[in-house]
């Protein structure tokens, strides 16, 4: 397995990740440059996505379907660009996410099928300087990401169900986390213009914004300032908690 560049120098890759997020996008804005450090380095990444995106537009001339189909779609794009083929989507309605026995049950399934050493999911905890991170659906699916790795992904009397479909329980090593108390940032600059590309293909949300690759600098510079890297750097952030 190849390494990662992080604020503390190169770590080992895991040998798989499963990143757990509300939204199609929220991955790409997230963390899609630690995505392609990860695969480029050999990690095989999932995705599990716990809506279609289907209210995340104000054009009201798309249905839902229409509007989940497109988001379905660039999203799939936006993996193949940092290398991620297997897309999970677990069907629960955007803007309604509900953190409970439900999601639990269905991202528990989702991380016996994956088997992933890492999961790496959205804050369970709200920022008021920056709203938008804070939308119920990202808070929810966070809340219900936790308790799918721990106690129910790994304990077999947790959804006996799974079992009966031949999902074998499975631990979670380790938790990145982002948008909460950082304590490990991860060097993107190698994989900026991934990030970038990732994000076009996100065309319903993207498209209007002509200064998106100035505002991803803007962000992952300022973000590497704040770890420490060294000028000219770019980053990524994550709250890293071991989960074992």
């Amino acid at each position: 397995m190849g390494v990662i560049l992080t604020d503390g120098g190169e770590i080992e890759a895991p040998a798989r990740a499963l990143i757990i997020v509300a939204h199609p996008d929220d991955i790409d804005f997230g963390m899609a440059g630690t995505v392609a450090a990860l695969t480029s380095a050999g990690c095989h990444v999932a995705y599990c996505l716990a809506t279609s995106g289907e209210a995340g537009d104000d054009d009201m001339s798309h249905t839902p379907e229409e509007l989940a189909a497109m988001r379905q779609a660039e999203q799939t794009a936006a993996a193949a660009r940092v290398g991620v083929s297997e897309l999970h989507w677990l069907g629960h309605p955007d803007g309604m996410v509900v953190a409970d026995l439900a999601l639990r049950r269905d991202i528990a399934r989702v991380i016996r099928i994956s088997r992933p050493d890492v999961v790496l999911c959205q804050t369970t905890v709200p920022d008021w300087d920056r709203i938008y991170i804070s939308h119920p659906d990202h808070l929810a699916t966070a809340t219900a990401a936790l308790a799918a790795v721990y106690p129910d992904s790994r304990n077999p009397r947790a959804f006996p169900e799974l079992l009966d479909e031949g999902h074998e329980p499975h631990t979670v090593s380790e938790l990145w986390l982002i948008g909460t108390e950082p304590n490990r940032w991860v060097d993107i600059t190698d994989t900026f213009d991934c990030k970038v590309a990732a994000l076009r293909e996100h065309r319903s949300q993207t498209a209007h914004m002509e200064d998106l690759e100035d505002r991803l600098r803007e962000w992952s510079a300022e973000t590497a300032r704040t770890g420490g890297l060294a000028d000219g750097r770019l980053a990524e952030a994550f709250r890293v908690v071991a989960a074992v």
